[in-house]
């Protein structure tokens, strides 16, 4: 009689064990259809590019503006660049290209912000601008000549020489992310 209720009582677990491996399959199934679903849809809304662009070109961003490292519009023109060769299948050109970047950097100011107990700036804001003419060969609409700008905040305690290292690549990569977003969410 207790081998038959141990014998039962096993049969019972495995039969839930089975139950509980049965539902975590399908909820793991479900998870990865809504997962291939949601990255499909994200994939025809996001930066699609149209079949018939192959070739791009990004001109030497001009440096049109006082301060600011000298070395700035070439991090700029090679960020741009390296960002578009990763992000899309399009080739660079120097010759009749599909797509063209060209611009100049307008701005680099260090301004205070939130001031202190004493009138004192508690933090500085150094701003990048930069001027952006993009020409799509294929489809005039899609062309613009647009102002892109960021900042980031550092202490007053600190100078902008101490700081620019660390904030400069983060400025540039935003900057950078929204020519992207406004030149990719267009296609």
């Amino acid at each position: 009689m207790i081998l038959k209720k141990s014998k039962l009582a096993f049969r019972g677990q495995r039969i839930e064990n089975r139950a509980k491996t049965l539902k975590l399959f399908f909820i793991f199934s479900l998870y990865s259809i809504l997962c291939s679903l949601f990255i499909s849809c994200y994939s025809f809304r996001g930066a699609s590019l149209d079949p018939s662009l192959k070739t791009i070109q990004i001109q030497n961003f001009l440096f049109q503006t006082a301060g600011g490292p000298p070395n700035l519009s070439l991090q700029f023109n090679e960020k741009l660049k390296e960002y578009f060769q990763r992000n899309t299948s399009l080739k660079t050109t120097n010759a009749n290209p599909d797509l063209m970047f060209e611009g100049a950097i307008t701005g680099f100011t260090v301004e205070p912000k939130a001031a202190t107990s004493d009138d004192k700036g508690g933090l500085n804001r150094l701003t990048i601008t930069i001027q952006v003419k993009f020409t799509n060969a294929k489809d005039e609409n899609k062309n613009y000549d647009q102002e892109f700008s960021f900042y980031q905040d550092f202490a007053q305690t600190q100078t902008i020489t101490a700081v620019q290292g660390e904030l400069i690549p983060k400025i540039l990569d935003q900057i950078i992310l929204d020519i992207f977003n406004k030149t990719a969410g267009e296609w």
